[in-house]
């Protein structure tokens, strides 16, 4: 395998994160999950939103708020439409925005599974070389050395060995890159005959 090739990957985790909150129903702490809706309401001049979650248990709701006492003008129109409609891509967004929801769970269960769309998009630089640029639209916790591992069929042990040999270098680089989470930006560069 002599060719050399940029590879795009674009990341779409398929489960979002559940938040676990005190479930009023089942007494205890409960993760819960998205139903997709969401809740406007008005009080006067001002308005709230909520995204509402379902305990999986025993479907008791909660309402997550994404904004609230926010008046007409302060509110981007297409966030307001979005929410207005539910519209599905920015619910999406919302159920993945996990410092948002940290601010009212005490703890969120996070999933690495995920699709993987591969396009080629050139050819490497240098000869010999496969690049592959991560595309990751919303957080995933898929952890780095785990999706090359399971994508390119080399054991994690392999992946460190030729990560410390130079033959795997990954930007940013950063300490224990291969342990970190897949962000848009990174990029690998793998020499071939490693």
């Amino acid at each position: 395998m002599c060719n050399s090739t940029v590879v795009r990957w674009t990341i779409t985790p398929r489960i979002a994160p559940r938040p676990w909150i005190a479930c009023g129903g089942c007494g205890t702490l409960k993760p819960f999950q998205s139903s997709g809706k969401v809740r406007l309401n008005a009080n006067g001049k001002r308005l709230d939103a909520w995204l509402i979650y379902k305990c999986i248990d025993c479907a008791r709701s909660w309402n997550r708020p994404l904004f609230e006492r926010r008046t007409l003008k302060e509110i981007d129109p297409k966030v307001l439409e979005a929410a207005h409609f539910s519209t599905p891509d920015w619910v999406r967004a919302q159920e993945f925005d996990i410092d948002g929801l940290r601010r009212h769970a005490q703890r969120i269960d996070e999933f690495g599974e995920a699709d993987i769309d591969k396009q080629d998009v050139g050819e490497a630089a240098l000869p010999g070389q496969i690049v592959i640029e991560f595309e990751v639209a919303l957080p995933s916790s898929l952890r780095l050395d785990r999706l090359l591992a399971g994508e390119l069929g080399l054991s994690r042990s392999k992946l460190q060995s030729l990560h410390e040999e130079g033959l795997l270098i990954i930007e940013p680089g950063r300490k224990e890159v291969l342990r970190r989470r897949v962000r848009s930006g990174m990029q690998v560069r793998l020499m071939q005959g490693g």
